[in-house]
């Protein structure tokens, strides 16, 4: 898929009217006035075959330690999510706030732990000298365009939590394991790339 096509189909879909927000599980209950506004960066990159770039968080984190991210998190006051995507995803990965072309956003996602994510989807010419803040990111990974808009690619689990059935994606990775809301998210972007699925979203 080229620059031109990832463009052309998202401008389609921000041209569309907004998506509804996906709520992730262990939303049930949340209290919409109380959600802490974030927003994560998705970088395609740019290279002959394009990739999209993820991270693995820090295992010193508080929350989240070790698991699969996408660069971002909470959006300071005054901020738009453009703004805190781009300067989060300076300070994690060493990504200059110039390099990214942005396209446009995502659904926002509301995960269980009281946080609405906005995600921004932006191309990224290569190469990169990505410098990881060690405290936030232990290493930072890139799952390759195809395998994301490959629709067998994505698998839906189950597992009990509280005494009740939860489902969520997982996507393929020879190292990592891609869960939750940074899965699902990955499935809202093939989504929209994937011709006639602009209107569908996927929770986790």
């Amino acid at each position: 898929m080229t620059a031109a096509e990832i463009a052309a189909r998202m401008a389609e879909a921000q041209a569309q009217a907004p998506a509804a927000t996906v709520h992730g599980n262990f939303t049930e209950g949340l209290d919409p006035a109380r959600l802490i506004g974030a927003a994560v960066l998705v970088p395609i990159i740019l290279h002959p075959e394009p990739s999209v770039l993820l991270t693995l968080r820090s295992a010193k984190l508080n929350a989240h330690a070790g698991q699969v991210a996408f660069p971002g998190g909470r959006m300071e006051a005054g901020e738009t999510p453009e703004q805190a995507a781009l300067r989060e995803a300076e300070e994690e990965v060493g990504l200059a706030i110039a390099l990214p072309r942005l396209l446009g956003r995502l659904p926002n996602h509301l995960t269980g732990t009281g946080y609405r994510i906005t995600p921004v989807v932006a191309l990224v010419d290569p190469p990169l000298a990505l410098v990881t803040d060690p405290g936030e990111v232990a290493e930072c990974f890139e799952l390759p365009l195809h395998v994301v808009l490959d629709p067998k690619a994505p698998q839906r689990r189950r597992t009990e939590f509280k005494g009740r059935m939860r489902e969520f994606w997982v996507w393929p990775h020879e190292k990592h394991y891609i869960w939750g809301a940074t899965a699902a998210i990955l499935v809202n972007l093939a989504r929209v790339l994937r011709p006639g699925l602009v209107h569908q979203t996927a929770a986790d």
